[in-house]
């Protein structure tokens, strides 16, 4: 890089340092803020130490009394000036690589890549396992801190991050993107986008659980229901479109899925009584290509399940991301409770695809197939949980399968080609049904429909499992599952639908304190029988990471970031991180070291050996 010298001359008049990085400034697109941290430079001369315009040092001045004749500055003050800018780049070179260029058959091999983390779940067949081994049963109690980052404001941190090319991406609360280099936690870029003030976020936290990485762009959904494309090098919009209405209710928390030229992304606010959908954009320009109604209108197939025009308001929002078979083309992704709530009356009929798990044709959005889990929820049962795509043997013949960890407290298998159950057993308490039919929809109990004195059934409305992210180890054969352990009194109320307010039609009193707990478990598979557990003192809201180094992570409310033996369960290590860990982990590796990091109160840890 060659300079002119009137370039150093203008910073010498202009009687600053020549700087080498941009100044905080708008986006271009003019929505939000792009920040880029500043590189270290001479700090400027006081006043008492400019002489005839211009900056000199004491040692100058000193030498200038001393022979008693003036000494003219610009000779040094140039060599001062170019030692600066060299020191500038000096940094600039010890920067990561950013061009970040991630094409989509880098996200398709990624479980090969074991170094970075591409993509939500880790691979598109959502394992969140890596084949990673320096960090393992016999080390993993050497764990420590190697770098800490702090968030810029408080809030529900529950982002999974994405690194790639010596560069982490990560989503803090509510959608404000930031890139940090991974050898030190050093913020690069962070770009936070204009919001109103009243902007809605009806029945969850203002978060936002992180970003997709495609080419050499970012992407986000934000609270109030854009879809943002970043340069992955700078934080600069590329382009910015408008998903929804954040008035009606409708909102984004969902990571976005990166595929072959799309993106795709769900949306937020079925307690608002929105229409639930799933949307496809070009990657490249920001053209929505497709969209899935989760709630079928008028003279599509499933809409006969909604009576009294119900669909129009009937939730099936699609706020957790899905997972996807290159091989078929399918994209699996679960649909949220059915609006309202509690009150099923409104909504006579088993309120397809709400409570589903859906496969789409990824090229057109078009359904393959759907499973349900719950018909006629009303007990806000999600089935906003992650599905783990497994090629496995059962009943002598090798399948393609669905393993999935419903919120109703039922474990599932499912055939991911033809949607057929295969398997359905309880993984936590549940006093709601008797168990499953031979095509897998539960045969509901007497009496455990919410009523106006109240209905105590478990789980809870917050379910056996929730949002966070499962994992599964080909190495043990075992299905980790975060399980939650917590009944709830049922209520049903009248109920009236008012855009872009709350349309529950009741409520729930939770059984919490000490009646309350959880476990991770490790499920066998194919049969969903419990192998080991490992209690935890209240139920989760942390996912799990496995590893080839035969080690599960995982966290607790109270704070602590925990490592166990995959095949038994036993702990092997913890730390206490001073926050409630409300998040995925994820591993990596830096300069041939392998790293684990994890969200936890209002900081991100990053471990290592």
């Amino acid at each position: 890089m060659k300079l002119g010298l009137s370039f150093l001359q203008e910073s010498v008049r202009q009687r600053r340092p020549a700087r080498c990085s941009p100044s905080p400034r708008p986006s271009p697109a003019g929505r939000g803020r792009l920040v880029l941290a500043p590189i270290a430079r001479p700090r400027p001369l006081e006043p008492s130490q400019r002489w005839n315009g211009f900056s000199l040092s004491q040692r100058e001045r000193a030498a200038v009394r001393e022979k008693g004749r003036r000494k003219n500055p610009i000779r040094r003050l140039l060599r001062d000036h170019c030692s600066a800018l060299a020191s500038g780049l000096a940094i600039l070179c010890l920067l990561p690589d950013i061009s970040a260029q991630v094409p989509y058959g880098r996200i398709l091999n990624a479980e090969r890549e074991p170094t970075s983390w591409l993509t939500y779940s880790g691979s598109y067949r959502s394992h969140r396992f890596s084949t990673l081994e320096q960090i393992n049963t016999a080390n993993v109690a050497s764990l420590r801190p190697v770098w800490v980052y702090q968030l810029k404001r408080p809030g529900v941190f529950e982002s999974s991050p994405i690194v790639a090319d010596g560069v982490m991406y990560l989503v803090e609360p509510p959608s404000t993107v930031t890139a940090l280099d991974v050898r030190s936690g050093r913020r690069l870029w962070t770009w936070s986008p204009s919001m109103p003030k009243d902007v809605k976020a009806l029945g969850f936290p203002a978060t936002n659980r992180g970003v997709a990485i495609l080419d050499e762009m970012i992407f986000v959904g934000t609270l109030d229901a854009h879809l943002v494309a970043l340069d992955a090098k700078t934080g600069v919009v590329r382009w910015d479109v408008k998903v929804a209405e954040n008035k009606t209710g409708h909102s984004i928390t969902c990571a976005p899925l990166a595929l072959d030229g799309k993106i795709i992304i769900g949306i937020s606010g079925g307690e608002a009584g929105i229409r639930g959908f799933l949307d496809a954009y070009e990657h490249s320009t920001g053209k929505r290509l497709w969209r899935f109604w989760t709630v079928p209108g008028k003279g599509e197939p499933g809409n006969e399940t909604w009576g009294r025009n119900s669909w129009k308001t009937g939730g099936g929002a699609t706020w957790v991301p899905g997972s996807y078979d290159p091989a078929l083309n399918l994209l699996y992704w679960g649909v949220g409770n059915p609006a309202p709530d509690w009150n099923g009356d409104v909504r006579p009929g088993d309120n397809l695809y709400t409570c589903s798990l859906v496969a789409l044709d990824a090229a057109t959005g078009k359904l393959k197939w759907h499973f349900q889990f719950t018909p006629h929820d009303t007990h806000d049962w999600d089935a906003n949980q992650i599905p783990v795509l497994v090629d496995a043997e059962i009943g002598g013949r090798p399948r393609k399968l669905i393993a999935m960890a419903n919120r109703n407290a039922f474990y599932y298998l499912l055939d991911r080609v033809t949607g057929e159950f295969l398997l359905g057993v309880p993984f936590a308490k549940q006093t709601w049904a008797q168990g499953l039919d031979a095509r897998g929809r539960p045969i509901v109990l007497p009496n455990t429909e919410p009523t106006e004195q109240g209905t105590l059934v478990w789980p809870s409305l917050q379910g056996a499992a929730n949002w966070y992210s499962p994992s599964y180890s080909p190495k043990t054969g075992l299905f980790y599952a975060a399980a939650r352990e917590m009944g709830s009194y049922y209520f049903k109320s009248d109920v009236e639908y008012k855009p872009g307010t709350y349309f529950m039609g009741g409520g729930e009193q939770e059984l919490g304190g000490d009646k309350a707990s959880g476990a991770v478990r490790a499920l066998d598979l194919t049969t969903g029988q419990r192998v080991w557990e490992f209690p935890l003192h209240s139920p989760p809201w942390a996912g799990l990471l496995s590893t080839a180094g035969g080690v599960v992570f995982g966290g607790s409310n109270e704070g602590n970031f925990f490592a166990l033996d995959a095949r038994t369960g036993k702990p092997l290590w913890a730390f206490q991180t001073g926050g409630s860990v409300h998040a995925n982990p994820t591993t990596f590796q830096v300069d041939g070291q392998q790293r684990v990091a994890i969200a936890a109160g209002n900081a991100l840890f990053v471990f290592g050996l």
